[in-house]
């Protein structure tokens, strides 16, 4: 019998039982956009997450107290165990000024808040309000959109300015220039010199752009008090130096606070670290999702071998004819197993067409990355599944004998 008859036949069979050929191929179009989609989503949250790592600064260091930590000085005034010493000032300009750590860059110390800010009625909470010195602008790699930054002379006269972030342009002030204008935060008049460019990619309590940055001395006068610094901003001086930055940072901090590595009242994080963490958690996040969109891949499969299983049975009958007019085993299982692949190739298809339109939404603020080679492996597997959980069926249908066939009922 020619191949062409064959696939006549086959197709016959599939347009007799429309529905029953619709569900099955709906099975196999799940599984194959799911795998898709969600390897789509799993790389692109990693990218977010990169991203959002990356615009906090270039080669960026951040010194943080140590939850929990207890300075061996403090404790040795006492006699006990004392709370976490304080980062200052002072420990920033050491950072900034120490010939012992020569793969530092620049230094800015950092107190930061939240605040609630308003203009002419309107009203925001900016998530973060940054009091630090003009060098935190290039550490943290923020960029002045309009207008132009304060200065070191701010810092040392306590001048109340601020630099504010997309969001809280648009909150406060929508299509008004806001170059200076006043706003209030936290009751305090502060006077708008400068906007920072856009950096996206975050989400409503983690907005990059909710920010504000105002001199040091200012914040800490008005807002934050005199305490101790949320933490201290280093820049290595270059992507190469991140590891012997951190190192040389470490140091220096362990030696004024006359502290050990095993007491240390300090964090120092490296960028660079929480990237290839990122990026780890990012490969096992986007297989696990693989994974599980595999299974329902596998589930479709196993609903061709069923719906392949009872076509023969209900075709008995005809199979039986079929042999009895001289049609050989091999058409039988051609047949059926074209059915089977047919099926799953035509799901798979709708499957990656599917996968690929809902890769262009944004999903909770996630925009997914489509990955080709998904695309590929996933319509590979739905034609291979096809081939795998339709020869079971289409042998059963092959080997039938044509006597008992055609007394099948």
């Amino acid at each position: 019998m020619r191949v062409i008859e064959v696939f006549r036949f086959a197709i016959r069979g599939l347009r007799a039982n429309k529905l029953r050929s619709g569900l099955t191929t709906l099975g196999i179009l799940i599984g194959v956009g799911a795998v898709i989609l969600l390897i789509a989503v799993g790389q692109g949250s990693g990218a977010a997450v990169q991203a959002r790592i990356s615009n906090l600064g270039s080669n960026l260091l951040t010194v943080t107290r140590q939850a929990g930590g207890f300075g061996r000085a403090a404790a040795s005034r006492t006699g006990t165990q004392s709370q976490t010493t304080n980062l200052t000032v002072a420990d920033a300009q050491l950072l900034a000024t120490s010939d012992q750590d020569p793969d530092v860059g620049v230094v800015a110390p950092v107190a930061s808040t939240s605040g609630t800010a308003t203009y002419a009625g309107a009203t925001t909470t900016i998530n973060q309000v940054v009091g630090t010195y003009p060098a935190y602008l290039p550490i943290s790699n923020d960029q002045i959109a309009t207008g132009s930054s304060f200065s070191a002379d701010d810092v040392n006269n306590d001048r109340k300015v601020v630099v504010i972030g997309q969001t809280v342009v648009t909150n406060l002030f929508g299509t008004i220039d806001p170059i200076g204008k006043t706003l209030q935060l936290g009751g305090v008049p502060y006077t708008v010199i400068g906007t920072l460019v856009a950096k996206g990619g975050g989400s409503t309590f983690n907005d990059p752009d909710n920010v504000a940055l105002a001199p040091l001395t200012t914040v800490q006068n008005s807002l934050t008090g005199f305490g101790s610094l949320s933490e201290i901003a280093v820049q290595a001086t270059g992507a190469d130096q991140s590891n012997a930055a951190q190192a040389e940072v470490t140091n220096l901090l362990l030696q004024a606070h006359h502290d050990t590595a095993t007491n240390a009242d300090f964090t120092v994080t490296n960028e660079a670290s929480l990237l290839s963490t990122a990026q780890s958690t990012t490969q096992t996040f986007t297989v696990l999702l693989a994974a599980v969109a595999a299974i329902s891949l596998l589930v479709g499969g196993i609903g061709v071998t069923n719906i392949m299983l009872v076509t023969v049975t209900e075709r008995t009958r005809e199979i039986g004819i079929r042999k009895a007019l001289g049609a050989p085993r091999g058409a039988i299982l051609g047949q059926f197993l074209i059915e089977a692949v047919l099926l799953s190739v035509v799901g798979g298809a709708l499957g990656v067409v599917a996968g690929v339109v809902g890769s262009r939404f944004t999903i909770d603020g996630i925009k997914p990355v489509l990955v080709p080679s998904s695309i590929l492996l996933a319509f590979g597997v739905s034609a291979v599944i096809g081939l795998v959980f339709g020869s079971l069926p289409a042998n059963r249908a092959a080997k039938l004998h044509p006597i008992e066939a055609l007394r099948h009922e």
